[in-house]
């Protein structure tokens, strides 16, 4: 490529000059190519070592004019063939001009002011993202991608210098970082290692350090381990490996690939080194640390954080902390932890205005509420910038968002398809959910203790005394979303939160306040379309209902149950990708005891999107990955109890109750509604610290257990006799009170004192190391995950497969990887349109690699291991019976035959890299193979063979007698025939003999397959012509007319230039296969006369195009593509008269013993599969758009 010029002293160090001229030298780096000795070796060496382009480019072309000693290196080439281009160009176009010129200096700016006009031209072209990045990084993407072997849709996030231990010897080399792999490449005296490893194979990525391993990263898969050290900042690099590999995990937990953030702001100059993906990931990172620190929404982006102070009213002093900026918040937080944190909504701010320095107090800022709070910074760095940005991000904060809930924004979640609309004018339908609803205006508690007397006791003396401290709190500190956030909230919390604020607070606490003002009416409307929509979820929670809480008066009547019903049901609609877990009833009635409906919604989005993430999917991930991080700190903190608890296998056990309902089920609710409060402002650090202090209040109890059963006794006595002594609420009953049966009732443990002891033992618990243990359990759950599905799915498909359990284990991978690659390397639906969880997991991961007639155009793995099955179990007739009917429509049609020509590979013996078929090219198995049992390939138009598979689905259901009689007959022996198969038309088994054929090309007995082949081919084409006189009495005449006339003249397909030229063999078979179809009188066309006129001929790619009704002899080669005519006036109309039954090929081909021999033949999957093995785990693909890889089992 042509490179900006640049100067060059040395021309001649580690360099060979090839070619010369009087302005120009083409020169190879020592060490390439052929020879070297031990020169070539140091300078390879050196070239890993220093990271020098000559790597990449080992050729390059220098500017020099007369005796002048300073070169100009002006272009590279990783090739000597692109090296040559340039080379010729420039003899072509720049000599004659050059000798023009007297002055050398002259003739140097000329020659540096075209080559970056070259270059200038070039860029244009180029997209924006890639501008982005420097030269020096553009250039290691380069190197990654031809060391690797990557296609360009590979992004390359970082590279670091670093060391691979390979045994006990440290490799001094490259470590690349792209979006899906981690890669390595080193070269030493001749000694090259390369590693890739892909992200979402990764079980355990940690930074250690041993003493044979000096501060270190452990990279761990299923089968091996890999340890990087001599890092210049492993932080960097361990942060950096953190995300990638969360990005992957999120991959195969969510079915979402990686998009890159387009709307960073740009950078103010080229940044050196630095890609535009690694300052989307440090944005990223920095957004996350951001948002879980205010608890802001999912939408929020930092855009700057500064030092500065903030004055304290309470406290009459400034407080030292740092200010940061978003698109919706200025926020707050001091240094020393828990001092002061505050966050101020831009909707709220009415006046920001810069204040008059003085020595006392530089730089000061004012901001302004429209609540009269006035928030005053100082010691501000760049005053006047910060005071810009906040204005340009007010005059997009309009004082209502969304007017009257006509308009409703998009759903803050990120994973929420559907947003209601609002219904159509003139329609005025009854709505679920109204303003007059008492449970939209209070919550429910309120509701139920209207009627009841009021008490004056001490324990509502004491709830009043707690109501008082929050309200001179509120007169101190403020009160709503701008409140002062110090240890004095803390404290209050502690002591428990009045009834009469706990929905507010919570609501505070949350962020779901700030969320639930920026979207009015967005719940109104959202309840409104799902409450008629019916699905999995509302089945699952008009189940759950009932159970929510019975021991609550509040639900034991039809007003609670309503607005949990709403509540759940407009969550569930909002995120289809959790819909409705179990556990999820129990919060949200809680919450319904203390909110109105709306805010319930809101606090329920918190918890669910942010508080709690993944908890309540399909597969509880989040609450594993807590249960993990829980056995990692009862390790930490008490450790012998750990091992006790693991030997009687308790923890796993209890702690996901705990987990997932916040103690509410296992804790009288009084109590437990303590710990919610606890949990809305602490976050899940007051879960796990009082987690710990349960354990650790039983901890001589149950180190003298002997079994789990005695173990879960004991805590659950303990958790039903933790009473909150000060509530003023009628008490509830607790069902989970039935454990306490015995004698002598247990000693009663008052929640105070277990929250205050939870906080004096384990209150140094840190939010970000929580975090950091969390990603260590989430790779080691979410992989723990994929093996279980994988067990599951070879279990539930062994019995329809000849494949053994370990065949069947291998192609699971294969194919898992290989939809994993689909996804990420331009596929063209994304794959959370594709990924149904519903399904059973067998028959989840569909994807798209080539052309399928289904409903939805793909393939599962169930589809794909039967259709597998039989090609490499089966006998005879099923292989042929399987190429017959891929050969009729709408198995295929004629432009795909590309794709059905690749089929071939799979009646080849040879095992070899570059020959042996990829998994994915058996995606046309689908409409064809299905369920272990081989379906009737129906013609268009007919519905006995290929129905609405919905219609199918329906009827299934019908009964269980009916259901039971289907299930017994798909078990019985296949009973469709030979017979059943339709009759094949001309232009079809035109097709088919040419498949054959490039089937059995570089076959050790080729020869005789071809004149085996010539000889069956010659001898049907008669007895179809024989035939017609028997069919033209239209009774059976077929109708594959239309279709074949129909797909006469496609578009001819793309070039794909590593196929081979035929052999000497060939040219034989090629001969006999031709004479035969000529002996059948067909229309053979005069090839072109020379090449130019063949460039405009037919064959316009490098695959030759062979005419629906005409084949020349010249045509049929390895590269033979059986896809008709480009050129509708030269194709022959098929003769539509003209067919064959499959009862005829099959008794036609056992005459041949070759053609018997070879379909009789076995092939070992296995070493197909050692194979794809052996190859590197990543394959370059052939365009990122292409529907149909050159792929079955070498990739």
């Amino acid at each position: 490529m042509w490179i900006t010029p640049e100067e060059v002293l040395l021309a001649n160090a580690l360099w060979v000059s090839e070619r010369a001229n009087p302005f120009f030298i083409l020169q190879r780096r020592k060490g390439h190519g052929k020879g070297g000795g031990i020169t070539g070796l140091l300078v390879g060496t050196l070239d890993v070592v220093l990271d020098s382009s000559a790597r990449v480019a080992p050729y390059r072309i220098l500017h020099q004019t007369g005796e002048s000693q300073i070169f100009w290196s002006i272009a590279c080439g990783s090739s000597r063939k692109e090296i040559t281009e340039h080379w010729e160009w420039l003899e072509a176009n720049l000599l004659q001009t050059l000798s023009i010129f007297d002055n050398e200096e002259d003739i140097t700016t000329f020659v540096r002011g075209k080559i970056q006009g070259i270059i200038a031209e070039e860029n244009k072209s180029k997209q924006q993202a890639e501008d982005e990045d420097s030269g020096k990084f553009r250039e290691a993407e380069l190197k990654m991608r031809k060391l690797f072997g990557m296609p360009d849709e590979e992004k390359l996030v970082n590279y670091y210098s670093c060391s691979y231990w390979k045994g006990r010897v440290p490799r001094q080399g490259w470590v690349y970082l792209s979006v899906n792999h981690l890669c390595f490449y080193s070269f030493l005296l001749g000694k090259e290692v390369t590693l890739v490893v892909q992200w979402t194979d990764v079980t355990l990525l940690e930074k250690n350090a041993t003493l044979l391993f000096p501060e270190s990263i452990r990279v761990s898969t299923r089968d091996t381990e890999h340890f990087f050290s001599m890092f210049l900042n492993i932080n960097d690099t361990f942060k950096l490996m953190e995300q990638l590999a969360n990005i992957a995990m999120r991959q195969l937990l969510d079915n979402e690939g990686f998009a890159a953030d387009r709307s960073l702001p740009k950078p103010g100059k080229t940044l050196k080194n630095v890609s535009a993906l690694k300052r989307d990931l440090d944005a990223r990172a920095k957004n996350e640390r951001y948002r879980a620190m205010f608890r802001l929404t999912q939408e929020e982006r930092l855009d700057g954080h500064t030092d500065c102070t903030l004055w304290t009213p309470f406290a009459k002093m400034h407080v030292v902390g740092q200010m940061f900026v978003s698109n919706n918040y200025i926020c707050f937080a001091s240094r020393e932890e828990d001092l002061c944190h505050l966050i101020i909504p831009l909707r709220e701010v009415s006046i920001v205005e810069k204040a008059d320095s003085s020595s006392v107090l530089p730089s000061p800022l004012s901001i302004s509420t429209k609540n009269k709070m006035t928030f005053l910074f100082a010691n501000l760095k760049d005053r006047d910038f910060l005071v810009q940005r906040i204005s340009d991000f007010l005059q997009r904060t309009p004082d209502r968002l969304w007017s009257d809930g006509k308009e409703l924004p998009e759903s803050p979640s990120p994973t929420s398809p559907f947003l209601p609309a609002p219904p159509a004018p003139g329609e005025s339908p009854p709505r679920h959910y109204r303003s007059s609803l008492p449970t939209a205006s209070q919550g429910l508690l309120s509701i139920f203790h209207k009627d009841t007397p009021e008490d004056l006791g001490p324990k509502a003396t004491k709830e009043k005394m707690k109501e008082e401290s929050w309200n001179i709190h509120f007169f101190e500190f403020g009160r709503g979303v701008c409140m002062y956030r110090t240890s004095k909230t803390r404290e209050l919390v502690l002591n428990g939160i009045p009834e009469n604020l706990r929905g507010e607070l919570w609501l505070l606490f949350s962020g779901a306040q700030n969320e639930m003002a920026s979207h009015p009416g967005y719940y109104g409307e959202l309840v409104e379309q799902a409450m008629g929509h019916c699905s999995l979820a509302t089945e699952e929670i008009e189940r759950d209902l009932h159970r929510s809480m019975p021991e609550h008066h509040a639900f034991q009547n039809e007003m609670g149950i309503a607005a949990l019903r709403r509540v759940l049901t407009a969550y569930a609609y909002r995120n289809p990708g959790i819909g409705y877990c179990q556990a999820m009833n129990i919060v949200t009635s809680v919450l319904l005891l203390y909110c109105t409906e709306e805010q319930a919604f809101w606090l329920l989005v918190a918890l669910c999107e942010r508080m709690l993430p993944d908890y309540y999917n399909t597969r509880v991930v989040g609450a594993l990955v807590d249960q993990g991080v829980f056995e990692e700190l009862t390790r930490e903190c008490l450790p012998l109890l750990y091992e006790h608890m693991q030997d009687l296998g308790v923890i796993s056990t209890i702690s996901l109750s705990w987990f997932l309902t916040l103690f509410l089920s296992v804790m009288p609710f009084d109590s437990a509604v303590l710990l919610v409060d606890c949990f809305f402002y602490e976050g899940i650090k007051a879960i796990f610290q009082v987690s710990l202090a349960v354990l650790h209040a039983n901890m001589d109890q149950l180190l003298a257990c002997h079994d789990e059963g005695e173990a879960m006794t004991i805590l659950g006595r303990y958790l039903d006799n933790v009473v909150n002594k000060q509530t003023a609420s009628p008490p509830i009953p607790h069902l989970h009170a039935l454990l306490t049966s015995g004698d002598e009732p247990p000693p009663e443990i008052d929640v105070f004192e277990l929250i205050k002891a939870s906080y004096e033992k384990f209150g140094s618990l840190r939010a970000d190391v929580i975090e950091q243990m969390r990603f260590k359990q989430r790779l080691k759950v979410i992989q723990s995950l994929e093996d279980t599905a994988k067990r599951s799915v070879v279990r539930a498909i062994m019995t329809d497969s000849a494949f053994t359990i370990e065949e069947l284990e291998e192609l699971y991978v294969l194919f898992k990887a290989k939809h994993i690659m689909s996804c990420y390397w331009g596929a063209s639906t994304s794959a959370a349109e594709r990924h149904d969880p519903s399904l059973p997991y067998l028959e989840q991961y569909p994807h798209r690699h080539g052309p399928v007639q289904s409903a939805d155009g793909l393939i599962n793995f169930k589809e794909f291991v039967t259709g597998l099955s039989g090609m490499y179990h089966g006998d005879m007739t099923e292989k042929l019976k399987l190429l017959y009917k891929l050969h009729l429509p709408p198995a295929l049609c004629p432009e795909e035959a590309e794709s059905a020509l690749e089929a071939t590979q799979f009646f080849t013996d040879d095992s070899t890299p570059e020959d042996s078929p990829f998994l994915s090219d058996m995606d046309f198995l689908l409409q064809e193979v299905t369920s272990g049992e081989e379906v009737k390939a129906a013609e268009p138009g007919d519905d006995s063979g290929n129905g609405n598979p919905e219609d199918k689905k329906e009827e299934k259901v019908k009964d269980y007698k009916y259901y039971l009689r289907m299930w017994a007959k798909e078990k019985e022996p296949k009973k469709e025939t030979i017979k059943d198969l339709p009759r094949m038309n001309q232009e079809q088994f035109i097709e088919l003999c040419k498949t054959l054929y490039n089937m059995f090309s570089e076959d050790p007995s080729e020869q005789e397959l071809y004149h085996a082949i010539a000889t069956v081919a010659s001898l049907l084409l008669r007895i179809g012509e024989v035939g017609k006189k028997f069919t033209n009495n239209g009774g059976k005449k077929p109708d594959n007319h239309s279709n074949a006339a129909s797909a006469a003249c496609p578009v001819p397909e793309p070039a794909q230039p590593e196929k081979e030229a035929p052999t000497e063999g060939g040219s034989l078979g090629q001969a006999q296969v031709c004479k035969a179809l000529e002996e059948a009188q067909l229309d053979v066309p005069l090839p072109p006369a020379s090449d130019e006129e063949a460039k405009d001929d037919t064959s316009v790619s490098s695959y030759s195009m062979v005419s629906a009704g005409s084949l020349q002899c010249e045509d049929i080669a390895d590269d033979t593509v059986l896809i008709g005519c480009g050129d509708q006036r030269r194709c022959s109309v098929p003769d539509a008269d003209w067919s064959i039954t499959f009862e005829q090929i099959l008794a036609s081909l056992l005459t041949e013993p070759p053609l018997v021999d070879y379909f009789e033949k076995k092939q070992d999957i296995q070493a197909k599969m050692a194979a794809c093995k052996g190859q590197r785990a990543v394959e370059r693909q052939v365009s990122s758009s292409s529907e149909h890889e050159v792929a079955l089992l070498s990739g």
